[in-house]
């Protein structure tokens, strides 16, 4: 199982915090987020930081593995 986070607006346009899919060999972390934004278009238009096991990642062709986890979050604005 693959564990998705969502932090903020990001968490706000999916309407839940968290939820887990199934990992199938050769995932990418390009193939999460496409399933997802076909899901919850829109959601994924406004995601600017993407941590993967709690690491900033920028590549979205990264191989992904079993019980990772990946975190999606947006800018955030305040003072």
């Amino acid at each position: 199982m693959i564990r998705i986070l969502f932090f903020g607006p990001v968490a706000d346009r999916v309407q839940q915090r968290e939820m887990q899919i199934e990992f199938v060999d050769g995932m990418t972390l390009h193939d999460v987020i496409v399933h997802l934004g076909m899901q919850h278009p829109g959601a994924f238009s406004i995601v600017s930081f993407i941590a993967v096991n709690q690491n900033q990642v920028h590549d979205k062709q990264m191989a992904l593995h079993d019980n990772d986890e990946i975190a999606f979050m947006a800018k955030f604005s305040g003072g």
